[in-house]
């Protein structure tokens, strides 16, 4: 490769003064249609107490400030944090927490139940992590608006008889509502990802939906269940529960995992006992 090309390449980078930096997963939105429809979508009210992850060069940022005249941002890149105030400043009130988001107190934050809107444009490689730390905290997050990869949007909205409806799936409509609102391609970031995206949003349920949720064995019962997708829930689940557990739950063992609903998975999970631990798969790994 030419001394040229290396720096055309170098460039592609860097953007508004900023080189993207790669371990950080940063595709900095540039895209201003795709800016105002995600701002419409989130539709901020001034008073609302806004966060924002990762916020970059504050590009939603700034369109979210002036409807809601203050807002919190958790920036993990020490540089753009402290840069954020200056490039918007005299728009209104901003928050930078120079932190990451993994294990960030959003806790620390709220002013009460469901008194948090949460927005972002999530790193592709620690998106489900984030989405999982923060359903831990649910108790004080009224909604969640999030840029992702799109299949991994397309897993989270999945219904039942889908390809795409899986373990993800599950874990995230037993706590939320979950909703596709737009594709993004990838000529809407600099540098441009290799993958399109799409935004979603997530709104944890005030009330259990299902009440009794051991959320470990329910995941512990998808990963072994899809983990066999292919297979009929009479194979898939083998191990999983008795066969007159299996019986006394009423359902048609001749199914596939994609074919079963989400609340007949949280019975499942309430009704079978694992017969053979090392059946059950990684209870730590995130769907």
């Amino acid at each position: 490769m030419s001394q040229h090309s290396e720096k055309k390449r170098g460039d592609s980078r860097r953007v508004e003064g900023h080189m993207a930096r790669k371990r950080f997963g940063q595709n900095f939105l540039t895209d201003e249609r795709v800016i105002s429809q995600i701002v419409a979508a989130f539709a901020p009210v001034r008073g609302q107490n806004v966060v924002e992850i990762g916020p970059g060069l504050g590009a939603i940022t700034r369109e979210l400030l002036a409807p809601l005249g203050r807002m919190t941002v958790v920036e993990l890149d020490r540089d753009l944090a402290k840069a954020l105030p200056i490039r918007l400043m005299g728009e209104g009130e901003l928050v930078v927490h120079q932190a990451n988001a993994l294990d960030f107190d959003f806790r620390s934050l709220a002013t009460g139940p469901h008194s948090l809107r949460i927005i972002g444009n999530l790193p592709y490689n620690i998106s489900t992590p984030i989405l999982f730390y923060l359903l831990t905290q649910s108790d004080v997050i009224a909604d969640m608006t999030f840029m992702l990869q799109k299949e991994v949007v397309e897993r989270m909205v999945a219904a039942p008889g889908s390809g795409d409806y899986g373990r993800l799936s599950v874990m995230l409509q037993v706590a939320c509502e979950v909703e596709w609102l737009l594709g993004v391609p990838p000529e809407s970031f600099s540098p441009p990802p290799k993958v399109d995206s799409a935004v979603v949003r997530l709104r944890p349920h005030s009330t259990p939906r299902y009440k009794g949720v051991d959320e470990k064995r329910l995941q512990s019962l998808l990963t072994a269940a899809f983990n066999m997708r292919r297979k009929t829930l009479r194979n898939a689940l083998r191990g999983q529960g008795s066969p007159e557990q299996l019986e006394a739950a009423g359902i048609d063992l001749g199914m596939r995992p994609e074919e079963v609903d989400v609340a007949t998975w949280v019975r499942l999970s309430q009704l079978l006992t694992p017969q053979d631990q090392s059946a059950t798969g990684d209870d730590k790994a995130h769907p």
